[in-house]
């Protein structure tokens, strides 16, 4: 129990690196073209997420090739908002909108699932919302594209997170994890031609920290889940905004103010308490592969 859920650390620790990378870009690459060698790069995790029952082929069969369709194109939109995200907004400020993710999933979960939803869940979704105005403030701060970047990064893991509650449990754990890896690779591929740039060699540098640290904490992530229970990795997450204020601080001499302190505090309470009341109540942890 103990490694799983430190593997769980160091997996979210190796994430939290790689977007600091993506940052380090300061958008001197399109958003398009960062996400298509991150991609690339993460199908050299392949060989490790691959169980030995698994064929290769079954990259691309998926059981249901619905679902499968709607993880790719999810987590293609939710790499590129991500990488705009974290181009345009402090690193602790982006995490905090996306992290709105578990407040999507428990609102997903009644429209698309048809699940019974309680008070005590119901109010932490208010309480996510309240946070994001805290942390917005819209009309006393400016906001900008990388702010809707990041509830829409944030919006796009919950869609990928329902569908792979519906798939989990019927496909195999190559096929989860191409789907998000193909679709960034082929959506981004094609929207970076019309603006393709030849990286340099320091861009090259930045980019293989991205692409290899993001598939480094792939592959530990599931061995985590390999040693501990799911739904004790999980909650591990919400390290990385230990993460995000530190990488911040230090490499890009980001600065939080109390108010945007309090929201953020606000949207990762809710966050972890959806996260405890889906366990309970749902128990969907249990029903699936996570990745």
């Amino acid at each position: 129990m103990f490694k799983g859920v430190l593997l769980g650390f160091m997996a979210f620790a190796a994430y939290a690196f790689s977007d600091a990378f993506v940052k380090s870009l300061r958008g001197s690459l399109p958003a398009y073209e960062a996400v298509f060698f991150g991609a690339a790069l993460g199908l050299t995790a392949l060989p490790f997420i691959k169980g030995a029952d698994d064929r290769w082929h079954e990259a691309l069969r998926a059981q249901r090739p619905g679902l499968w369709l709607v993880r790719a194109l999810a987590s293609a939109v939710g790499s590129i908002a991500a990488v705009v995200a974290f181009t345009a907004l402090p690193m602790a400020e982006a995490f905090a909108l996306i992290f709105l993710l578990p407040i999507f999933v428990t609102v997903l979960s009644v429209l698309v699932l048809k699940e019974a939803v309680g008070w005590r869940r119901w109010s932490a979704v208010v309480a996510g919302f309240v946070g994001v105005l805290v942390v917005l403030r819209p009309g006393f701060r400016a906001l900008g594209i990388g702010h809707l970047a990041a509830i829409v990064c944030g919006l796009s893991g919950a869609v990928s997170m329902i569908a792979l509650r519906l798939s989990g449990p019927h496909e195999k754990r190559i096929t989860l994890y191409s789907a998000g890896m193909i679709g960034s690779l082929l959506v981004a591929g094609l929207l970076m031609l019309a603006d393709f740039r030849w990286p340099d060699l320091v861009q090259w540098g930045l980019l293989l920290g991205y692409g290899l640290l993001a598939a480094l904490a792939s592959v530990l992530l599931m061995l985590a889940t390999q040693k501990a229970p799911a739904n004790h990795v999980a909650p591990t997450q919400y390290s990385q905004m230990l993460w995000a204020v530190l990488l911040g601080y230090v490499l890009f001499h980001d600065r939080l103010d109390w108010p945007m302190a309090i929201g953020i505090a606000i949207i990762l309470g809710a966050g972890l308490f959806t996260f405890v009341r889906e366990e309970q109540v749902t128990r969907w942890w249990q029903r699936i592969r996570m990745l």
